[in-house]
Formats: structure tokens, C-alpha cells, sequence
């Protein structure tokens, strides 16, 4: 599978898979990332998919020095879940 990007220009992060594109919209402040909403399309759903893109999200944010602050049930799931992103809670 693909590495995730940060598509600056739509805000949002994505991860190309077999059957489309899963996304993470962002909203950027001076210094945090509020990812506001994940999505990964519907056939590929419950594959670990979106784990992977927020995954790869947090490790982008954390290599700009940037912080992260959970506006969508997913992420916020996601970090409580993985406590080795707790240095990036914003």
C-alpha cells in the first residue's frame, strides 16, 4: 500500500488503496493539526484502513513539530487507543 500524503491544497490527508482514496480532512492552526473528518471508502471499510491513514497522519504532524488535536470520533479513538502519539496531543 502507498504511503500517506499531505494533499496541502484539499487539506487533507490521504492514503491510496485498491478500491480508492481513504482521506483525513485537516484544519491548520500556527501550531496544531485539528483533523476534523476520516473517511475510507465504503467497500474497503473494516480492513484496518483508516488506522493506517491516521497513522501515518500522526507521524506526518509529528516530523513538522506540530501537535494534533482529535475533531473526529475516529482519531480521537485512534490516540486513546495508541499511546505513543500522547506527545502529540494538543
Amino acid at each position: 500500500m502507498a504511503a500517506v500524503r499531505d494533499n496541502k491544497a484539499e487539506r487533507r490527508f490521504e492514503l491510496d488503496t485498491e478500491g480508492g482514496t481513504a482521506f483525513a480532512n485537516y484544519r491548520q492552526t500556527p501550531s496544531a493539526v485539528i483533523i476534523t473528518h476520516t473517511e475510507t471508502p465504503r467497500a474497503l471499510r473494516g480492513r484496518g484502513i483508516a488506522s493506517e491513514l491516521v497513522r501515518g497522519a500522526l507521524e506526518l504532524i509529528r516530523a513538522d513539530g506540530h501537535k494534533v488535536i482529535a475533531g473526529c470520533g475516529f482519531v480521537v479513538d485512534y490516540l486513546d487507543k495508541h499511546p505513543e502519539f500522547a506527545d502529540l496531543a494538543g
